[in-house]
């Protein structure tokens, strides 16, 4: 991937999101910073990497496709796209999930990336026949014979959807690089939806992640070490 090519992050005014943005702008790429609400915060991050920032509502298919159009337009080329937005988080028992919530959190974690994956193959990646995908998942979805975490319901559930994505796009495009990664608790703002006792407790039994560790670990998964 040559210098200063353009490198998407969804949901990229948030810790994990910011943080992937400042170390691709360390390796050589352009960051394009998405954001939802937080546009302050992108326009802050975009300066300090020498990137852009762009609305992104994943909600929104006409949002999705005019940032798509916009990169289609432009050179360098795309390199690879972070999908690290998400709703605020919220806690509940599984009988009590709503129907907004989980509606919420499906079209921010699914259905918005699966149409954001769909144009960017057509109209960036399939040119060259190349580009990276990385899925920011989560430990709470209870992989390698772990148990799901309790009462993340609507937020567990869309990631395995997104689980579901991340696999189809790599079956049908095996030349672009498809990765994912799973981090554990992670000192950002999702951490807001847990009681402070709670969060002590978890502190005691394991040493919680920065966003910087993170987004090393997904820029090492889009492009390499």
């Amino acid at each position: 991937m040559s210098s200063r090519e353009l490198f998407l992050v969804a949901g990229g005014s948030g810790g994990i999101g910011g943080a992937v943005c400042e170390l691709a702008a360390a390796r050589g790429f352009q960051p394009i910073v998405g954001y939802y609400r937080g546009g302050a915060a992108a326009e802050a991050i975009a300066h300090r990497c020498k990137g852009r920032a762009v609305a992104l509502d994943l909600t929104s298919e006409s949002s999705i496709a005019g940032v798509v159009a916009d990169l289609a337009a432009r050179e360098p080329a795309l390199a690879a796209v972070v999908l690290a937005a998400a709703p605020p988080l919220t806690l509940h028992p599984f009988t009590e999930i709503s129907s907004d919530e989980i509606a919420l959190q499906w079209q921010v974690g699914v259905l918005g990336p699966q149409r954001l994956l769909a144009l960017l193959v057509r109209h960036c990646f399939r040119k060259n026949r190349r580009g990276s995908v990385v899925g920011v998942l989560t430990k709470a979805m209870g992989e390698d014979g772990r148990s799901a975490a309790s009462g993340m319901g609507a937020y567990v559930i869309a990631k395995w959807g997104l689980a579901g994505v991340l696999a189809a796009l790599a079956t049908d495009y095996p030349w672009l690089r498809v990765r994912s990664v799973s981090p554990g608790f992670t000192e950002t703002r999702l951490l807001e939806a847990f009681d402070d006792r709670f969060l002590t407790l978890q502190r005691q039994r394991e040493a919680f992640r920065t966003p910087r560790d993170v987004a090393s670990q997904i820029l090492e998964a889009a492009v390499g070490a």
